[in-house]
């Protein structure tokens, strides 16, 4: 087991604002949008979950490392936060089946992080002032070094990440034999949500996020999947063509947060960059047309806007509302078989309360 190097370090946020914390995973400096996750488990999903690509994260649940890690519990093939903030950091853990401590995994990931901080009063400052880049050093402690870094490093806004985390080749995941054919648009796709679709019946072929719709359609699909992804989905021009070709298709659309916003930009509906988002794995829902609601587990920084949405009323539904701000959490589409939510129904981490809409999906593509 590693120990857990015994040297200072600096969180600077770009507002100037600065934090003195001990130094955890790998020594070093890194950079991105800070923001944090509410949930008290599932770390390391939270961790390898491509939607947060380009972001520090902070944890708010007080121990990170107790359980340890385990290989066989990601979402990717890798971490994609940018850098960890947390209160403690535990590098002796408790769990049996646990394959290595937070720290070696840290060091093996090269993933930099700060430790031993006040979380409460982090993420009270980015509730206030919202959602802003930060940088993490354990190699310096020079506040103007790093002030001059931290200005070089671009706005969320503005910026497309998903083609970066996406594969680079397509490949296929479950039964071959399986009765139904589901082709996915990888724009940072979780590991859960290809195991939800296969644990129902679906053979699925992920494609890389710039694939034509001919080659999707090669693949002679039963319905179409539009993944979770980083960044702002105002800037992927080219998914929004593909998912408005494929609304042509007629075929089942399901979309899951990036999806789900990619959706709504191919309706000529806008997406707008929220005060500090939603991360985490409390995040209350309601379901309008059942009048249900659920617990769900969410990850973004951006959302649909609900009154353009309200004026397409004979062309879009509103599903879902957010319990907490009332944003819009789903919708469907009046005129075609195109469905997306704003959360991740697959929820790993997180409650299982809407997993419901994979089967959704299922009898839209038996239908």
């Amino acid at each position: 087991m590693s120990e857990l190097p015994q040297m200072p370090a600096v969180l600077l946020l770009e507002d100037g604002t600065v934090f003195h914390g001990r130094a955890a995973g790998k020594i070093g400096t890194t950079t991105g949008e800070i923001c944090f996750n509410t949930g008290m488990t599932g770390y390391q999903e939270i961790f390898t979950d491509p939607s947060y690509y380009g972001q520090i994260l902070v944890a708010t649940n007080a121990h990170i490392g107790n359980y340890g890690t385990k290989r066989t519990e990601v979402e990717s093939h890798s971490i994609k936060i940018a850098g960890l903030i947390c209160k403690n950091f535990t590098t002796q853990y408790s769990r049996t089946k646990a394959d290595e401590s937070i720290q070696t995994y840290f060091e093996e990931e090269g993933l930099v992080a700060i430790a031993d901080v006040d979380t409460r009063a982090i993420v009270r400052h980015i509730r206030n002032k919202g959602a802003m880049n930060a940088i993490i050093s354990s190699e310096t402690q020079d506040i103007a070094e790093l002030k001059r870094r931290l200005a070089a490093v671009p706005n969320m806004e503005g910026l497309e990440l998903a083609s970066a985390v996406s594969t680079k080749e397509p490949y296929v995941y479950g039964d071959p034999h399986a009765p139904l054919r589901v082709a996915a648009l990888d724009y940072g796709i979780k590991q859960n949500i290809l195991q939800c679709l296969a644990d129902r019946g679906c053979y699925v072929k992920i494609f890389p996020a710039k694939t034509a719709l001919e080659d999707l359609r090669a693949f002679n699909p039963d319905g179409y999947f539009i993944s979770n992804g980083p960044g702002d989905p105002a800037s992927m021009n080219y998914a929004v063509a593909t998912v408005k070709a494929i609304l042509d298709e007629n075929k089942p659309l399901f979309g899951i947060c990036l999806g789900h916003q990619l959706l709504a930009l191919a309706m000529d509906v806008p997406t707008h960059k929220m005060h500090h988002g939603h991360r985490g794995i409390n995040h209350p829902v309601k379901n309008l047309v059942t009048g249900h609601s659920e617990i769900t587990s969410q990850n973004h920084g951006f959302e649909v806007d609900r009154s353009v949405i309200e004026a397409k009323a004979d062309e879009i539904e509103i599903t879902h509302v957010n319990l907490n701000d009332r944003t819009v959490e789903g919708l469907r589409l009046k005129q075609r078989k195109a469905f997306s939510v704003q959360y991740h129904p697959e929820a790993s981490p997180g409650p299982h309360d809407a997993r419901y809409l994979f089967d959704e999906f299922i009898k839209l593509m038996q239908n």
